[in-house]
């Protein structure tokens, strides 16, 4: 390996492990509830069917994936199900997700190397750059929200709403990943806290 060689190869090598990323966590989610010490004994071993709020596609596959998860949760959480007609309560599901844009608040890393070479000592400066700021990040950002409701009043008995951030890179960010991930946060120790805002890693 020559001057010149021997020069550049540290400064790429640290070029490198600056703009390679380290493994990717989920991102959190952030979860509200609400209730009232009147309502919470009337969901106790309720039947409950699921289904999309008033204004979503109920035919949509995607709200499918959603109403599942909910239903899942629901089941693990001592609810119980019913025939429509039969039900005690109703659980309304509402996904509202959208791609946002992020510019990236640090500036492109510029990787100069100086050095010199030629067999008579001649000086060459040689610069490199790199860059390793890249362009606007892209995020999903995903709310999940239920509302369980008397089936024969319309009283609001339990709502609450999971808020999550992933990029849209992220598997997580992915629908079939996303749903259960959210639902589990959303009736994580359920019911919860009323009017507090937990987050769930």
């Amino acid at each position: 390996m020559n001057r010149l060689s021997a020069a550049i190869a540290p400064s790429l090598l640290a070029a490198l492990l600056v703009a390679t990323p380290a493994m990717a966590k989920p991102a959190p989610i952030d979860v509200t509830r609400f209730h009232t010490a009147q309502t919470l004994p009337r969901l106790k071993g309720a039947a409950v069917i699921v289904e999309a709020a008033p204004g979503a596609d109920p035919s949509s596959l995607e709200n499918q994936v959603w109403l599942d998860a909910v239903q899942k949760e629901l089941m693990a959480n001592g609810f119980g199900s019913a025939t429509p007609g039969a039900v005690d309560v109703v659980a309304e599901v509402r996904v509202d997700r959208e791609v946002q844009k992020r510019e990236k608040q640090r500036g492109p890393v510029s990787v100069g190397v100086g050095g010199s070479t030629g067999s008579y000592g001649g000086g060459v400066g040689l610069g490199l750059g790199i860059n390793l700021g890249g362009g606007p990040k892209e995020y999903v950002v995903t709310r999940l929200s239920v509302r369980i409701r008397d089936r024969k009043t319309g009283e609001a008995l339990w709502e609450g709403r999971a808020d999550n951030r992933e990029n849209v890179k992220a598997k997580e960010a992915d629908t079939a990943m996303a749903a259960p991930r959210l639902a589990h946060a959303l009736f994580s120790g359920f019911p919860g806290t009323s009017g507090e805002t937990i987050t769930v890693k």
